[in-house]
């Protein structure tokens, strides 16, 4: 096909769809765009809920702990570790006002809860002064945290209705479940043991008693009718042994007015001692897979506005290459004009290698030999060449089919090739004859590695394809010289192998001659049988 015929289809092909394109992309990215903000502020949203439930599930609760130990225990470790629950719990409260959503994000009641929750984070301010002058002294300071607490526990409840992802709902109900279900059972159990360990005049606080109760019944109505998480199958499945039960009638029973035995006591104590302790580590879960979820929509987000500017840049592109069509056709012109050429350079490697043992070919060879001894020093250095043949081969093909004969090749070459130096140059010369080019090594050098190879050939027994294993043996020829710069030529060498190659079959095979120069005469015999005045007697 002919350029300006390449160069029409192409335009053809782009500006037919173009249109339909452009429209179809301006779609998408306005709907990515939404999706992208609406993934944005759920972000938010989960990072403020994975914050807000662990204020609720952890700080709050740990100075509660550390205030109570240091006023009925005064030292400096009671006072140390009140003061770093002091300064963990201000670092998550600007950390969690941090990650809220600009005003604009927020509605009119989630607004109103955060400033109540403000003004319960200054009355914890005040209640620490208050501590550290040892006003609190015989006291409990413990329900100004309470009010914290369950004012944390609103804001986190007020998110619920903002939130747009599905997933992030399910879980912000679970945890906003799993929090009321916590701090029900708390005042249930705080009211519960003070009621008990006073006298059997003392008053149970009703009211105090069934807000609990009912914090208790609001959050697992959160949790069974708002998701179906395995933490929460988990909480339904703890709640319902035996001993969990047990503890809930004795509740029961208190609220109606009876005051256990001791020994009832000490086992309701301890049930609900392990039911809190079991649904803070919820809590802390439950936190933490919102923080997880946050991330995940986080990457979601960051994926919508790739994908935006993905597209946006596609759409540029696009009209650009609409403009520059006719240069993408030249250039793609070219580039097929150069994966011909890189082709063509492939198939002229292939044609230096012998097919059949995967050695150089005679091509091939003369490159590489031409390039060593290129690189090779000049001077006394020496450079050397084996000629090797296999002894009576023809006999081989004869007897046992050509077949046979090119695995016995191929076995010799792969033979040769595992005992020559890494570095020498190996090649099929032609039928069952091999060379070897054997940089940096003298004559006698070049001997002693023809004689490893000889007796490798010798060793080897060799599968043939009918299943019969067959020995072969072969006769070696080395010549050598000093290898000088003005001299690149090794044809000399070659004959100069040759010959002795000749000597090691007229001396009965199967051996190496290195270095002898026949007498003339017996060269031209040798040239005679060559050329058809008789068979050669190698073969």
């Amino acid at each position: 096909m002919k350029f300006e015929t390449i160069k029409r289809v192409i335009l053809a092909a782009i500006m037919l769809p173009f249109v339909f394109m452009l429209i179809e992309g301006v779609v998408v990215i306005r709907s990515s765009v939404n999706q992208y903000w609406n993934l944005e502020k759920d972000r938010q949203f989960a990072d403020v809920l994975a914050r807000g439930g662990s204020i609720a599930a952890t700080e709050i609760l740990t100075e509660i702990g550390a205030t109570r130990r240091y006023l009925a225990h005064p030292s400096s470790r009671t006072a140390i570790d009140m003061q770093q629950s002091r300064v963990t719990l201000d670092r998550e409260r600007r950390a969690f006002y941090a990650s809220l959503p600009s005003r604009d994000a927020l509605d009119e009641g989630l607004v109103g809860e955060l400033s109540i929750l403000s003004l319960a984070y200054s009355r914890i301010v005040a209640a620490r002064s208050a501590v550290d002058q040892g006003r609190y002294t015989g006291s409990d300071p413990g329900s100004i945290y309470w009010y914290a607490a369950l004012k944390q526990l609103a804001v986190v409840d007020a998110l619920s209705p903002l939130i747009s992802d599905p997933v992030l709902l399910e879980k912000s109900n679970q945890l906003m479940g799993i929090l009321l279900t916590y701090y029900g059972e708390r005042l249930i159990t705080g009211i519960g043991t003070r009621y008990l360990d006073q006298g059997a005049s003392a008053r149970l606080p009703v009211e105090l008693f069934v807000q609990g109760k009912v914090m208790l019944g609001e959050g697992m109505d959160h949790m069974v009718f708002h998701s179906s998480a395995p933490v929460v199958r988990h909480i339904v499945a703890y709640l319902g042994r035996s001993s969990q039960v047990k503890a809930d009638a004795i509740t029961d029973a208190i609220l109606a007015g009876s005051r256990p035995t001791r020994a009832v006591h000490d086992v309701w104590a301890a049930a609900q001692s392990e039911r809190m302790s079991f649904l803070q580590q919820k809590m802390i879960e439950a936190a933490k897979d919102i923080h997880e979820t946050g991330e995940n929509l986080s990457t979601r987000s960051h994926i919508h506005l790739t994908r935006i500017l993905a597209l946006c840049a596609g759409l540029l592109i696009l009209a650009t290459l609409v403009l520059l069509l006719a240069a993408k056709g030249l250039r793609l012109i070219d580039r097929l004009t150069q994966d011909r050429e890189t082709l063509v350079g492939e198939l002229r490697s292939a044609a230096q290698t012998d097919l059949l043992t995967g050695l150089y070919n005679r091509r091939g060879f003369e490159v590489a030999a031409s390039a060593l001894l290129t690189q090779a020093e000049h001077g006394s250095r020496w450079i050397s060449v084996v000629l090797f043949d296999l002894d009576h081969f023809k006999k081989t093909n004869d007897v046992h089919g050509h077949d046979a004969g090119d695995a016995v090749l191929r076995h010799v070459a792969g033979v040769a090739r595992e005992n020559f130096r890494s570095f020498d140059l190996l090649v099929r010369h032609g039928g069952e004859e091999f060379l070897a080019l054997l940089p940096d090594s003298t004559p006698d050098d070049a001997a002693i590695v023809a004689e490893r190879v000889r007796l490798a050939i010798e060793a080897a027994e060799i599968p043939l394809p009918s299943g019969d294993v067959l020995k072969v043996t072969a006769s070696f020829g080395c010549a050598g010289r000093a290898n000088e710069a003005t001299n690149r030529n090794f044809e000399d060498l070659v004959k100069r192998a040759d010959l002795a190659l000749y000597a090691a079959k007229a001396s009965g095979r199967n051996c190496v001659v290195s270095g002898p120069i026949l007498p003339a005469p017996v060269q031209e015999e040798r040239r005679k049988a060559a050329s058809g005045g008789g068979f050669d007697s190698r073969i």
